[in-house]
């Protein structure tokens, strides 16, 4: 009797197995999310990361340094000069909500594309704008953005599109920061001149 009673609960016990597993493969699978990614230098990343967490179809943005030589660089290295290297942000983006040409239109709209010395207060080589292309595809409406630009503006535009290299994250503490020191942040942001400058290149946006 023992062995007849365990010999049906094996059976239950498979074919309870067997319905989880069709049940499971019935289910449908989510497709994972085309992901691409664009690198700009727009001066503090603090705020390049704010402009840019703004737009739908931004998946997620991380402040760091690229397009000089030295490895793993650190942000006192880069702030004291002669590595080479840019504060950028890396931008994480889903194609089907948004174009890499709106990524394009939100980076003119957020830096002094006219300043070859830094932007706004901040001042030297590791603060000046850049955009990094990744493909030939990137590099083409890249150019053809800054053309457009430079006709709104009526001047010279000095920001350089360059082929992507190395992106290095920046370190914890400064990704976020507007989110984790939202106090410090909006102080940064007023005193630097910032907004007041933007303001007098595209019209004051309130």
């Amino acid at each position: 009797m023992r062995g007849n009673l365990s010999r049906f609960m094996a059976v239950l016990a498979g074919l309870m197995l067997g319905s989880a597993l069709i049940a499971t493969a019935a289910e449908p699978v989510a497709k994972p999310k085309l992901v691409a990614t664009a690198v700009f230098a727009g001066g503090c990343f603090w705020c390049m990361e704010e402009a840019y967490d703004e737009l739908p179809g931004v998946v997620a943005t991380t402040s760091g340094y690229s397009g000089g030589q030295k490895l793993n660089p650190t942000y006192e290295q880069v702030s004291a000069g002669g590595t080479g290297h840019l504060e950028v942000v890396q931008v994480a983006y889903d194609p089907k909500q948004i174009s890499y040409e709106k990524l394009l239109e939100a980076f003119w709209l957020n830096v002094d594309s006219l300043d070859k010395g830094g932007q706004f207060c901040d001042r030297g080589s590791s603060y000046t704008t850049a955009i990094f292309y990744q493909n030939e595809e990137q590099k083409k409406l890249a150019e053809q953005s800054k053309a457009v630009t430079e006709k709104k503006l009526g001047k010279t535009v000095v920001t350089p599109i360059r082929p992507a290299v190395t992106f290095y994250p920046a370190e914890d503490y400064h990704q976020d920061y507007y989110k984790t020191n939202p106090l410090r942040y909006k102080y940064y942001k007023y005193s630097c001149g910032r907004k007041q400058r933007l303001d007098q290149l595209w019209g004051k946006k309130g």
